[in-house]
């Protein structure tokens, strides 16, 4: 069994920065891809960035230019580097992760997800 754990979020004015962490921890034995996604109040759960194994990247449309996504294999971790934030950025961001367990199949994880909040 996995578990993916974030951090970083927090309050910030628009323009700002954040930069969210998720680490994966537990029986792995390999983690496919990685990304984050985000729930706003009353909005359903999308997209931000995915990121592959070897490196290869997707972003939403409205993220390209300000968020990226980055991981590090020996750590286990996956980062949302956000920058020009804006107010409807404000959302719970989500960790996701495609991993292989001891013993087990390939399957999804998602973290508990951690708070990000713009104002303007």
């Amino acid at each position: 069994q996995a578990q993916l754990v974030e951090s970083g979020g927090g309050l910030v004015q628009a323009g700002g920065s954040l930069r969210l962490s998720c680490a994966a921890s537990g029986s792995i034995s390999s983690i496919q891809d990685m990304g984050w996604y985000r729930q706003a109040p009353g909005k359903q759960r999308e997209l931000v960035a995915a990121i592959t194994s070897g490196g290869s990247t997707n972003y939403a449309d409205s993220m390209k230019g300000r968020f990226t996504i980055s991981r590090d294999n020996a750590k286990n971790t996956v980062y949302l580097q956000m920058n020009s934030l804006k107010p409807e950025d404000t959302a719970v961001y989500y960790c996701n992760a495609k991993i292989v367990s001891t013993g087990r199949s390939l399957a999804g994880y998602w973290g508990q997800g951690t708070q990000v909040t713009v104002s303007s």
